[in-house]
């Protein structure tokens, strides 16, 4: 068999289904155009994914697989491969967005596609209700998938005996000659990152949503990008939970990821329009220039979009944070919100990214009430009690007391030099909220 091996998000060379095919394989990654023009050209993603194929190329000719690197669009690109050479088929990691879905359609038009279960740990059609349709809330999901589970879910892929085709290794495109001012940045280190995992397992239920604290997992890039398996973070945490470690709150985390990514495969519409309510929000660009340059006047929404806009991520207790003011306090449409993410987040997943401002927003699969508003300020106290989060980022704010920061009557009576002051009143605009959905 003569198989064409697509990367795309699945950027390793550990435990990966692709190098598991036997036959004649031709490695490829490309460089999409279609995605990549929509780009402005100092984006700091592109440099981060540039740097991780670079490394990966280096990974596969030690294995004596040369990468074939290109840049344009990937249904010419793989058609013109497939004229020159006649593959039996093409093969890929799943990806559920539609832009990927309709790219991988229409591929499959020109040869055979097998798109292989990575990134995730079980296939949307396998984890259907009774009646053959899909859950559309997370508990019984979890339940059923904790039910299904077997421990084959997490065994690694062995390699296979695989003869690359022969062809001269081309160069790999410059940043500059793909159009893109940014420069390459050192993609994390897998192992490094699953003995960090280790060290915040045990207390990871308790302080996750704390924002003054470092207890995330520091995962999200490399599950994005591929850099390492789901099936080894499961190893991983069979191990920790071997030794007497707690892991049942970060696999449940894992297992959301999962959860959206099915949403979005059995619900595309999801990308663009809401689930339940007819409530799409008042566009006013003028409230959504003021959230997306920081300048809102609520500490930990400010904070939350600087440490955005400055490092690519962001905390995700303070995306719960934000995109609830977003949708509810200034009553923008959710889809402005989840653009503006998904042009400054490094771990952008289309599935978890919509799914989570549609939970936000009331409008999403997973019920979220609509009455259900988060107060920015009680967040704050709860969540960052001294400030120290609001104050990294919001270094104008460091001579004010925590308890003041948490105060919005105190903000609304105080001047702050170089700071504005609360551009709406939480509870009224709550209530103006609550008012329009039920509507």
């Amino acid at each position: 068999m003569r198989y064409l091996l697509w990367f795309r998000r699945d950027l390793r060379s550990e435990d990966h289904p692709l190098l598991s095919l036997e036959g004649e394989v031709l490695a490829i990654f490309i460089f999409d155009t279609n995605i990549l023009s929509k780009l402005k050209p100092d984006d700091r993603r592109v440099g981060m994914i540039y740097a991780m194929v670079s490394r990966l190329r280096e990974e596969l000719l030690a294995l004596n697989l040369p990468l074939q690197l290109y840049f344009g669009d990937p249904v010419a690109i793989i058609e013109e491969l497939h004229v020159s050479h006649r593959f039996d088929a093409v093969c890929a990691s799943q990806d559920f967005d539609a832009y990927a879905l309709e790219r991988d359609r229409k591929v499959s038009h020109l040869l055979s596609f097998h798109t292989l279960r990575d990134p995730y740990l079980f296939d949307p059609n396998e984890m259907l209700k009774s009646d053959a349709t899909p859950y559309l809330v997370f508990t019984p999901f979890y339940k059923e998938l904790q039910r299904r589970y077997t421990p084959q879910r997490h065994q690694a892929y062995t390699p296979a005996a695989q003869r690359s085709l022969v062809l001269t290794c081309n160069a790999m495109p410059t940043l500059a000659s793909m159009g893109f001012t940014c420069k390459a940045m050192p993609p994390p280190d897998p192992s490094t990152l699953l003995e960090v995992l280790t060290c915040k397992l045990s207390e990871y239920s308790v302080l996750r949503d704390r924002l003054d604290a470092d207890a995330t997992s520091h995962l999200s890039v490399a599950l994005r990008f591929g850099l390492i398996s789901i099936r080894a973070v499961v190893r991983h945490l069979l191990t920790c939970k071997g030794l007497g470690i707690e892991t049942e709150g970060f696999f449940r985390q894992l297992i959301f990821r999962e959860f959206y990514a099915h949403m979005l495969y059995h619900f595309p519409r999801l990308e663009r329009e809401n689930f339940r309510h007819s409530f799409g929000g008042v566009a006013d660009e003028e409230k959504f220039k003021r959230f997306c340059s920081a300048q809102t006047g609520v500490p930990i929404v400010d904070a939350s979009v600087r440490e955005l806009l400055q490092t690519g991520t962001m905390h995700n207790r303070a995306r719960m944070i934000a995109a609830s003011f977003f949708t509810k306090d200034l009553l923008l449409p959710w889809q402005w919100g989840e653009r503006f993410f998904a042009a400054h987040l490094s771990d952008y997943d289309a599935s978890a990214n919509i799914l989570s401002w549609q939970w936000s927003a009331g409008t999403g699969i997973d019920p979220q009430p609509y009455f259900r508003i988060f107060n920015p300020y009680l967040q704050a106290k709860k969540f960052d009690p001294d400030a120290r989060y609001i104050k990294r980022w919001c270094p104008e704010l460091l001579h004010v007391s925590p308890k003041n920061l948490h105060d919005e009557a105190w903000l609304q009576a105080h001047t702050i030099s170089s700071y504005p002051k609360p551009m709406v009143d939480h509870k009224s605009a709550a209530a103006e909220a609550i008012r329009l959905f039920q509507h």
